[in-house]
């Protein structure tokens, strides 16, 4: 039987960029029951073999290996660290990477949070950003970019592409989680809809993910359109999951490169 490649969703913006990237989905991995497909997430309850197995053919399909990835252990923090080379294993505590040099393959990894793909073709540095929304109100966008300034990146010339995560219209939350983001900026109001009653809202992560990269001066930024939590053939969903009481759920991997 012929292997199934994995099937990752690429955007224009980083395609006219010059670098490989994907917002993979659950096509191509060897994973079965809950987390069918292409699950990377070593901290779920999956197969380790499986697990690995899914995260090598993430890695071919971004011209490299096992060894390339170069993905942190995720706290949903503003905490970036650089990629002077492949990572061989190793998963230091962030919610972004970034790197002027080629090899490493720069990864995050989601379940209905905010994958963000970052590049300024010129300067050579690119990033990728876990940006759930604690990561994203306690500023991994900016210092994710502020990262990349660092290494000679300049925001005017960076695109940025945010993937496949949990839309407004699947994102109820109450009036509660509204007063974190409102209180210390009165302009996330505009992230914000009425939900099916007074006390609950509709939070739009995606549009709130954009703003962020306006006010970091990224040039140019878009989001795929791809809703996690509403699209069960294609991907993993932490509220899906949790709404059908289920005891775990894969994760998604997003990816790139410099080659």
């Amino acid at each position: 039987m012929t292997e199934r490649a994995p099937e990752p969703i690429t955007h224009p913006l980083l395609t006219e960029a010059g670098v490989r990237h994907g917002f993979f989905t659950r096509a191509g991995g060897v994973s079965t029951g809950l987390y069918q497909g292409l699950n990377v997430g070593v901290g779920s309850s999956d197969d380790p073999a499986a697990v690995t197995e899914n995260r090598r053919r993430a890695a071919a399909w971004m011209g490299g290996d096992l060894d390339d990835l170069a993905a942190c252990y995720q706290i949903h923090s503003a905490l970036v660290r650089v990629a002077e080379g492949p990572w061989k294993g190793e998963r230091p505590d962030g919610d972004a990477v970034v790197t002027a040099v080629r090899g490493p393959v720069c990864a995050v990894l989601t379940a209905d949070c905010a994958p963000v793909l970052l590049a300024d073709a010129q300067a050579g540095v690119i990033g990728a950003a876990h940006a759930g929304w604690k990561g994203a109100l306690g500023g991994v966008i900016h210092s994710t970019v502020a990262a990349m300034q660092a290494l000679g990146a300049e925001p005017s010339r960076m695109v940025a592409v945010v993937g496949p995560c949990i839309a407004q219209a699947s994102y109820e939350v109450d009036a509660a989680f509204e007063d974190r983001f409102v209180h210390p900026d009165p302009r996330s109001t505009a992230f914000f809809a009425p939900g099916r009653d007074a006390a609950h809202r509709q939070f739009d992560l995606p549009g709130y993910v954009l703003g962020h990269l306006s006010d970091a001066g990224v040039g140019r930024a878009a989001w795929t359109g791809d809703d996690t939590c509403a699209d069960e053939a294609r991907f993993f969903s932490n509220r899906r999951a949790f709404q059908r009481d289920e005891p775990d759920f894969g994760r998604l991997i997003s990816a790139i490169s410099l080659g």
